[in-house]
């Protein structure tokens, strides 16, 4: 989900936040996000909820990678931004995986403090995990339902994939060092919207995936268990400078009130409505939070 963001380079950016001036102002509150739809939509669902707490909020969306919105955080630029606990484990902290929900939430959100000053809010149970997912067709032709199963019959099938899968020790040589095999007939890399376009017009038999990913509900896809556990959870949560929090602290009971409402299901449907149904992130956010708050 994000570019590999090394200690020292993160030190020196958070590090640097104290002698940078904030965008933020006594009446303004800058919420950022990464570069892709989920990102938008949460980002957007964060930024929508703190404006009806009577903030005023500036967006600063599709900023990038981790790397990049650090960097924001660090100078200031923004406030805020939704995070994965299974990227800051893993990309951030370089700490090891685990397949616990509250250890690694209670790790990532401690080092944060400790060493950049910032503050992870309640977690949403929202998961976006990393996957391998297949065709309905595909899995019933070779009875394939777990990771172990296609570590063995990759030789016989095409992995669609987007490039950082192939390096990160997550990816392609997290799944070769725990289950062995996984080595495909072809692997062919794609742009991250067409990985699955190439999966349905068959040229390929596999894809990488999210969890929450629209195309899985769209396109009846079967995700492939991971039966050995390589991918820790990944929820979702704020991240935000404690300055900010200081100077705000209603941000705090605004969105840790929503994030419950952010589920795995919740967040397919949405991802499903804007990259599918064409709608805007905006648009997508407020009629969730119109539901949510009947």
């Amino acid at each position: 989900m994000t570019a590999t963001l090394t200690r020292a380079k993160a030190l020196a950016l958070i590090g640097a936040a104290a002698a940078l001036p904030s965008c933020s102002n006594a009446h303004t509150v800058a919420v950022g996000s990464k570069n892709f739809t989920e990102e938008y939509i949460i980002a957007e669902i964060y930024a929508q909820t703190l404006e009806h707490a009577g903030l005023h909020v500036v967006r600063r969306f599709g900023l990038g990678s981790t790397q990049v919105v650090m960097a924001a955080l660090a100078r200031g630029d923004v406030d805020l931004y939704p995070e994965y606990t299974g990227t800051a484990l893993i990309d951030v902290l370089h700490l090891p995986a685990s397949r616990d929900a509250n250890t690694i939430f209670s790790v990532v959100k401690a080092a944060y403090e400790r060493r950049y000053h910032l503050t992870w809010l309640d977690r949403s149970p929202m998961d976006d995990s990393q996957a391998l997912a297949t065709t309905q067709a595909i899995a019933q032709r070779y009875h394939l339902r777990t990771l172990s199963q296609l570590a063995v019959l990759a030789p016989r099938l095409r992995l669609a994939t987007i490039p950082e899968f192939l390096s990160r020790p997550d990816g392609l040589p997290g799944l070769q060092r725990l289950y062995g095999g996984f080595h495909f007939k072809s692997v062919r890399t794609y742009d991250i919207g067409l990985k699955y376009q190439a999966l349905l017009e068959g040229r390929a038999d596999v894809a990488t995936a999210f969890t929450t990913d629209g195309e899985i509900i769209a396109d009846r896809l079967v995700v492939l268990d991971d039966n050995k556990h390589l991918w820790p959870p990944y929820n979702v949560a704020p991240v935000v400078r404690d300055t900010t929090l200081r100077r705000y602290p209603v941000i705090a009971a605004a969105l840790n009130r929503v994030a419950p409402w952010i589920t795995t299901h919740a967040a397919q449907a949405m991802n499903l409505a804007v990259e599918v149904d064409k709608r805007g992130p905006d648009e997508v956010a407020a009629r969730f939070l119109r539901e949510h708050r009947r």
